[in-house]
């Protein structure tokens, strides 16, 4: 197996050809919306027959009603196309018929009776996945039907039997040109529309407000007879500044398990979104009530008594706050235990008094090193610390104005390393879900995801369904 990674670019997506249940299925969903969304025009021409002169015939109202898919397939392809096989078709055609005889037709004498086609139907379809102004562009003009069966029935019993056979015999053939051409007309315009909707749902999923992914292809898509790959551009936009954009270092033997969906991202593009999130303001946390309880009274010891009791100088949590914001750009750092993040971190407890401007009683700031291993499961990403470290720079605390008593820097590096930091992770694990669930990530199936974190690169790694529903709304609503 060989992949032609991209010269440049953040962001690759790999798509396997395994699992195939549900693409297939997906796939059967969208031929089924074609078909019936195909407009058929009305179809009109004659024919002179021995003894009866010239019949002029119409079929007019064709719409399909009844359709099945017995089998999809879809095939990779080593020319750079997908391969789908749309096996029986069943399909039954319903319309008026309306015909006449020599010059019946200039003198308005017609006659007109229902008729119904019942078809099987194999397609064939190859799909060339181009690069068009950096986006993906389907052509699925390749496109063949073969019909096994095209049976036409007549409404009412006075119709004569040689009327039947006789537009059977010269209009099947027409029938069969103007269904393909109208199906596969079809077909391709549901490939773009769909393709669209796609693009412009991942273009969403990367944009919050003034913070922009760019995702635009930075090569050509490859397709080989075992997977997808593409290549995106990975900038992160903020306001009127943009990340710079870097050599990829990606190789296919970093993918080591089959799966069916991985994303590789660099170092480079999670650090570019932190600057982002930083420079938008994003970095600040702030605590009161309960959880600021939770925090400082995670141990119940007398020291720890002691330092509440001169922190807080005896008010209560609910008449308190704490805040915690990033004074400085966080630095990321991928590798094999996780992501390490460094930071110049503040953290600023004030005593809520009646009438009055607030009391600063504790001003801390502090480097802070933390290695953050990520996970997902049911539906939510889990941001968990297994290495932190705390080095105070900056101490001020009204109940220690000399920063001389040790067991306050003590009792608070202790409670920062122990509570603090899980919390804050905690807390944007949270943030980030809910984010990435308003870009309706939890309406799919992602099956047992992995995140894993590499020396300068984080691969995810993951098996997934598009939810049927979705599909369903999109295709009732676009077509």
């Amino acid at each position: 197996m060989y992949l032609c990674p991209g010269q440049h670019g953040e962001k690759q997506a790999q798509l396997q050809d395994s699992p195939q249940q549900g693409v297939n299925q997906e796939t059967a969903q969208v031929i089924q919306a074609a078909f019936r969304n195909a407009k058929f025009p009305n179809i009109t021409g004659e024919r002179s027959m021995r003894l009866l002169g010239r019949v002029a015939y119409g079929l007019s109202n064709i719409q399909v009603n009844d359709l099945s898919i017995e089998r999809s397939e879809v095939e990779l392809q080593e020319d750079n196309a997908i391969h789908i096989s749309i096996k029986n078709v069943s399909a039954l055609f319903k319309g008026t018929l309306t015909y006449g005889y020599a010059g019946a037709w200039f003198l308005q004498l017609f006659h007109s009776v229902d008729f119904e086609i019942e078809s099987s139907i194999d397609l064939q379809l190859n799909i060339d996945l181009m690069c068009q102004k950096y986006q993906v562009v389907p052509d699925a003009s390749d496109c063949y039907l073969t019909f096994h069966k095209l049976t036409l029935h007549l409404q009412g019993d006075k119709q004569p039997g040689w009327l039947k056979q006789l537009f059977t015999d010269f209009i099947s053939f027409t029938l069969k040109l103007v269904l393909k051409r109208e199906v596969c007309k079809e077909i391709n315009a549901v490939a773009q529309t769909l393709t669209n909707f796609i693009l412009d749902l991942a273009a969403n999923f990367v944009r919050d407000k003034d913070i922009i992914v760019d995702i635009s292809l930075a090569s050509e898509p490859v397709i080989t007879a075992n997977y997808i790959e593409s290549h995106h551009k990975g900038l992160v936009l903020y306001k009127n500044s943009s990340s710079v954009l870097s050599d990829s270092v990606f190789s296919p033997s970093l993918l080591t398990q089959p799966r069916m969906l991985y994303f590789w991202l660099s170092e480079h593009s999670l650090s570019s979104l932190a600057a982002a999130a930083f420079l938008d303001g994003r970095l600040l946390l702030s605590l009161s009530g309960e959880k600021l309880q939770e925090l400082f009274e995670m141990e119940d010891t007398e020291v720890q008594q002691k330092a509440v009791q001169r922190i807080f100088q005896g008010t209560s949590y609910n008449d308190s706050v704490a805040k915690v914001w990033s004074l400085t750009q966080p630095q990321i750092s991928l590798q094999p235990e996780g992501t390490v993040v460094r930071s110049l971190v503040a953290v600023e407890v004030s005593i809520l008094l009646s009438g009055e401007e607030p009391l600063v009683a504790l001003y801390m700031e502090k480097e802070v090193t933390v290695t953050i291993q990520a996970t997902y499961a049911e539906k939510k990403l889990i941001l968990q610390p297994v290495d932190s470290s705390v080095e105070i720079k900056v101490f001020k605390c009204t109940a220690d104005p000399s920063g001389e008593d040790p067991s306050i820097q003590s009792f608070l590096q202790n409670m920062i390393l122990v509570a603090g930091i899980p919390e804050v992770t905690s807390r944007i694990g949270s943030a980030l879900t809910s984010l990435m669930n308003s870009k309706r990530l939890d309406l799919f199936d992602i099956i047992n995801p992995e995140i894993i974190t590499e020396k300068g690169y984080v691969i995810v790694q993951l098996d997934f369904g598009f939810p049927s529903h979705v599909l369903l709304n999109f295709l009732e609503k676009s077509l």
